[in-house]
């Protein structure tokens, strides 16, 4: 398997079902299930999710908690288990000297349309929860509400934050805002979940090292003498010259790094010309560049410009670069693996739990590994029954909301059991 076992966490030997205290109760699935799709039915671009933030906001200080509407303006963090975390300021049973378990969701949508019949299909053309960041905040939400309830009757081992994070679909990514508005301050560790087509509802992927790739944007523009086409000698073939950038670059690259590290460049784009018999004086390109190695993606800029350069001055075209970095490879940390593996054992057995390849998606979460240890997991929310699988990043994606529960169960189950770990 390729998470590790070496380090053990003691209450990962409990048998599999709700040994553990902390079961999610039914009248709370309900209501996460409801507040879910709530969310599908409005869905909010990145930076702009008011609506969504403020309903996280209302249902925390519902129960008793304080949450911090981040300097951004959207997205929120809201502790557990510090003397501060309630409304009364009551102390509560956690020690506040110990680093805070953070639990991060990604509240934002995606500009596509949302192609499903179902009752709580978006309202707002244009704008689609097809990345499951609904789904991703509810289990959050249910497990902040959980952990709440555990701290008041003494039984939360340590501290807990709820970063309900804005803007992840939008390069470089929310995270970074979200950082420098403090949102690591105290966190000693960090969990995330990413919902996953591919695995069915109630179970989990997880992975050891790199589970994402790094995800760049790349904006070119390419620029010559234009002219006829009965006479293409007298100028630069811009058409053939941007085609040529766009089958050469990234076999190019190829052979300049390492198989093994996964360096992609992928057009998305391509544009020049607006007559049959003009060849044209300006072309451009745009793509990504995807990256499964944090060294060749932090050598990636200098390559890809190379490149580029070589392949137009080849075709006498003039190349404007435009590479925006996005986010490197989330790569989780051995230890924070076991501590989900641990808490998923417990919650549901050693059935629940497979391997995971890595993908190359790209996810900001990589941005605080950058600065504590922490892991991400796979979450399934494919329905076991369903022979179709629809994928993330498309209209018609949905989930079997059995996810959600799942999720809680993962997140309070790792909350219990990080008390083991020491910091």
């Amino acid at each position: 398997m390729n998470h590790v076992k070496s380090r053990e966490v003691s209450a990962a030997r409990t048998p599999a079902g709700d040994q553990l205290p902390g079961a999610l109760p039914e009248a709370l699935r309900a209501e996460l299930s409801a507040f879910r799709r709530d969310l599908h039915r409005h869905p909010e671009l990145g930076n702009q999710e008011f609506r969504t933030t403020a309903a996280i906001k209302e249902r925390l200080e519902r129960a008793g908690l304080r949450p911090r509407v981040l300097a951004t303006g959207t997205g929120l963090i809201c502790d557990i288990g510090t003397r501060d975390a309630t409304a009364d300021g009551r102390a509560v049973a956690a020690a506040p000297e110990r680093p805070l378990l953070a639990l991060r969701a990604d509240i934002d949508a995606l500009p596509i349309p949302d192609t499903k019949t179902v009752d709580y299909a978006s309202t707002v053309a244009g704008r689609a929860h097809a990345c499951g960041h609904d789904v991703h905040t509810a289990v959050v939400l249910g497990a902040g509400l959980v952990l709440a309830e555990l701290a008041r009757a003494g039984a939360l081992p340590r501290p807990v934050r709820l970063l309900f994070q804005p803007a992840e679909e939008i390069l470089p990514g929310g995270a970074s805002d979200a950082i420098e508005s403090g949102a690591l301050e105290g966190v000693g560790r960090i969990l995330a979940v990413h919902c996953d087509p591919r695995v069915d509802a109630g179970r989990i992927g997880l992975r050891t090292g790199a589970i994402t790739s790094a995800c760049d944007r790349l904006e070119v523009e390419l620029d010559g003498p234009g002219g006829h086409t009965a006479r293409p000698h007298l100028t630069t073939d811009m058409v053939t010259a941007a085609s040529r950038v766009a089958v050469d670059v990234p076999a190019l690259l190829a052979r300049r790094v390492d198989a093994r590290a996964g360096l992609a460049v992928t057009w998305g784009r391509l544009a020049s010309g607006h007559a049959c018999n003009v060849i044209p004086q300006h072309a451009e390109l745009s793509g990504t560049v995807r990256c499964l190695d944090l060294d060749a993606w932090r050598k990636a800029p200098d390559l890809v410009h190379a490149a580029i350069d070589e392949v137009a001055a080849l075709h006498g075209a003039k190349s404007q670069i435009t590479y925006v970095r996005g986010v490197p490879p989330v790569v989780n940390e051995p230890v924070t693996v076991q501590l989900l593996h641990s808490a998923m054992a417990a919650r549901r057995g050693e059935g629940a739990i497979e391997d995971t390849e890595q993908s190359l998606g790209g996810e900001d979460f990589s941005w605080y590994l950058e600065h504590v240890p922490g892991a991400m997991a796979r979450l399934g929310v494919h329905p076991p029954a369903d022979p179709t699988h629809r994928d993330l990043h498309r209209g018609d994606f949905d989930v079997d909301e059995q996810a959600i529960k799942a999720g809680v169960e993962l997140f309070t189950g790792a909350a219990l059991l990080d008390g083991d770990l020491a910091d």
